[in-house]
């Protein structure tokens, strides 16, 4: 996969598109107005439009489009993993968790509605997730069987095996890795396991083949390990208004990390290895999927 065909979507136009349309979709599919309790809602709100790049859903609207369909199919699935995304941040930023005072340059939802609400809005947002994986419409474009192994996929990316386990295994190693393979295999599960869902389930939900299918779960591994890659250098290098929280959080909770462990150039190096990576799964695609590619580059070249 050559720069080629990176350079022919614009990366930065294609975000905001699709980003566009999930928090479109979301507002819909999360009220403002006319749900109850109204509070329970709110207080979902206040989380899920605090800000943030829709990266998850725009790489599953990419990951359609990569198969030749229509992302507009995919959109319920598409704002599954946002809500999934978001729910794990509130609970992230929990006294028990991460204990953080600032998400997206806003009070975390803790701050702002106490722990009981907080908790109860991130499982709110997951459950909701689940509804919206069973959209009657999005059954009907994509076929029951591929939507039922989309629940599958989103579960086990989500659940005990993925972003949950990685978790676990983050707060076990309490800032001590053995080495590098131990540090990507917590990153593969807590942050990779669902930037690889998020594709590939664009991908299922379009009608994509095996080969296809191959090709994503290969891309999502290594845009997912460079998306981490590149999250612990920005919270060595990034500025409190970059990152919308206090720099340096990482190392203040003794965080196992990649610049902690193999220092800032080497983990430069590994982020822009493991896109390259990325890029070169995608050339089974029809056309390359030059909107996955430029977003691969996006995800190494971002500065926040």
């Amino acid at each position: 996969m050559g720069p080629d065909a990176a350079s022919a979507v614009d990366a930065g136009a294609y975000l905001e598109r699709w980003a566009a349309r999930a928090e479109e979709e979301l507002g819909r599919r999360v009220p403002e107005r006319g749900a109850e309790p109204a509070e329970m809602y709110r207080i979902m709100r206040y989380s899920l439009f605090a800000g943030g790049k829709r990266l998850r859903p725009v790489l599953c609207a990419a990951g359609a489009e990569a198969v030749g369909a229509d992302p507009e199919i995919v959109l319920p699935a598409a704002c599954a993993l946002e809500c999934i995304h978001t729910y794990s941040l509130v609970h992230d930023d929990l006294p028990a968790m991460d204990d953080d005072d600032l998400r997206r340059g806003v009070p975390t939802s803790h701050k702002v509605h106490g722990e009981g609400a907080a908790i109860l809005a991130g499982d709110g947002l997951l459950t909701l997730a689940f509804g919206l994986m069973a959209d009657g419409e999005m059954a009907r474009r994509a076929g029951p069987e591929r939507v039922i192994e989309g629940v599958r996929m989103l579960a086990g990316a989500a659940g005990a095996s993925g972003m949950v386990g990685g978790q676990l295994l983050d707060i076990r190693a309490g800032g001590k890795v053995s080495g590098p393979r131990e540090l990507e295999e917590i990153h593969r599960r807590k942050t990779g396991a669902m930037i690889r869902c998020s594709v590939c389930l664009g991908g299922l939900l379009g009608g994509g083949s095996q080969e296809a299918m191959a090709a994503l779960a290969r891309y999502g591994e290594r845009a997912g390990l460079a998306f981490q890659i590149v999250d612990d250098i920005l919270n060595v290098e990034g500025s409190p208004e970059q990152l919308g929280k206090a720099a340096g959080s990482d190392a203040a909770h003794g965080k196992a990390t990649y610049p902690a462990l193999h220092g800032l150039e080497a983990s430069k190096r590994l982020a822009r290895e493991a896109c390259e990576e990325a890029l070169a799964a995608l050339s089974p695609l029809p056309g390359g999927g030059p909107a996955l590619a430029a977003l691969a580059r996006f995800i190494v070249l971002r500065r926040s």
